[in-house]
């Protein structure tokens, strides 16, 4: 094709299944820009300025078409929806050609230089003495999986049946913030080989997120125990170490779970598997939020898609703050509330305990974070640092023997 700012234009203006690439920041600040260079001088400058602040703000000033090209991949459509669910072949062909169609005009638009956009501008000679300190832009090339589009989607399917499509296929961790789902930027990238110890506990949750993934039959997970022994961690590790496997995790707080069905409605259609993370669980007997993640447990009108799992963590292991005067009581059902208020945690299906570890165990624990870490200390040396370091804190745990590691570079 030509490079002409009318034909691409037009081109951009009749998408049909990726439309809503132009609604991204940098493809709606381009698409502004040809529409400016129809219209006046003043327009078209301000909106040259817009794009190439953009490009820059988001690193792609030396590859406008990676910023396309992702625009691309990270679209939620019919058509992205179908290749995360492996179902393509059930589209109708007219959708897959306009499918195919839409990504070439898009990717061709990118070869649109800042002269040739210039050069169409029917007022160009107004504009004569800013041309030569307008900053430019490069095109730079595309990701690999739209390299041969032209010839075959099956790179892009192949990406989406891996990744997912629109917002999760760009982000793996998210957090149920005002009613909605929100991406994690910055996630922790905890692996499960950073962690040291508890491989019993933590082959149960692997094992139960395996069987999840398979469609096997797997549980809602409570992991327990003491503080600092890597529960929170487990969880995110496990995540990390299967998302390509089309595996997400969704944290919502323990003061949100009200909105239970809200969350549900949200990934439910999503075709990939979600853990629904809720970290330092903990409720009052009063806690309002105590009846909604029952009720959820029961399967009630809210129950967890089949596409999702609840994973808590918990201090406690009955999960609810249990008293010495609830014990002693005079109501008749004594025996019933006490039952009520310890239910909650046996309608996990697998509860994992971490306890703390014993001096053996925290000195395994501080001799594997060394040899990882590169730390040279003699051995003896190094227990006894260990144990010192354990003592000033308050007892021995995972987080304290990653923390003395860490002091050793200090």
């Amino acid at each position: 094709m030509t490079n002409s700012t009318g034909k691409v234009l037009m081109s951009l203006s009749s998408l049909s299944i990726y439309k809503g690439v132009l609604e991204r920041s940098v493809p709606k600040a381009f698409y502004r820009l040809l529409k400016s260079s129809k219209e006046n001088a003043e327009s078209f400058l301000q909106a040259y300025g817009e794009f190439f602040a953009l490009l820059s703000e988001r690193g792609y000033s030396e590859n406008f078409a990676k910023a396309m090209g992702e625009a691309i991949m990270f679209d939620e459509n019919c058509f992205t929806r179908a290749a995360t669910a492996s179902n393509t072949e059930n589209l109708p062909q007219n959708v897959i050609f306009a499918a195919k169609r839409d990504c070439i005009s898009l990717m061709e638009s990118t070869a649109l230089t800042h002269e040739d956009i210039i050069n169409d501008c029917s007022f160009k000679a107004e504009i004569e003495d800013i041309i030569p300190i307008l900053p430019k832009w490069e095109q730079g090339s595309f990701p690999k999986e739209l390299e041969h589009i032209k010839d075959s989607m099956d790179e892009l399917i192949s990406f989406h049946r891996e990744n997912g499509c629109g917002m999760f296929a760009r982000y793996k961790a998210f957090i149920w913030r005002t009613g909605g789902i929100r991406p994690v930027m910055y996630p922790d990238v905890v692996t499960l080989e950073n962690l040291k110890g508890y491989e019993v506990q933590r082959n149960a949750v692997i094992e139960n997120t395996q069987a999840f993934l398979q469609g096997k039959t797997c549980n809602n997970c409570l992991l327990y125990g003491d503080k600092g022994t890597g529960k929170s961690s487990t969880v995110k590790a496990v995540v990390n170490s299967m998302r390509k496997q089309g595996l997400r995790i969704v944290e919502i707080p323990k003061e949100r779970l009200m909105d239970f069905p809200l969350l549900v409605d949200a990934i439910a259609a999503v075709p990939l598997k979600f853990i629904i993370f809720i970290d330092d669980l903990s409720f009052n007997k009063q806690d309002e939020s105590y009846a909604s993640l029952k009720a959820v447990l029961e399967g009630g009108l809210a129950a967890t898609p089949k596409n999702a799992l609840i994973y808590a963590t918990s201090n406690r292991r009955h999960i609810v703050k249990e008293s010495v005067s609830d014990r002693d009581t005079d109501d008749l059902n004594r025996r019933d509330n006490m039952e009520e208020s310890l239910s909650l945690s046996d309608r996990f299906g697998l509860s994992v305990c971490f306890s703390s570890p014993s001096k053996d165990n925290f000195l395994k624990i501080v001799r594997a974070l060394a040899v990882q870490n590169g730390v040279k200390t003699e051995e003896e040396e190094l227990y006894k640092g260990a144990e010192r370091f354990a003592l000033e804190r308050g007892g021995r745990s995972p987080r304290c023997a990653k923390q003395y590691i860490e002091s050793l570079f200090v």
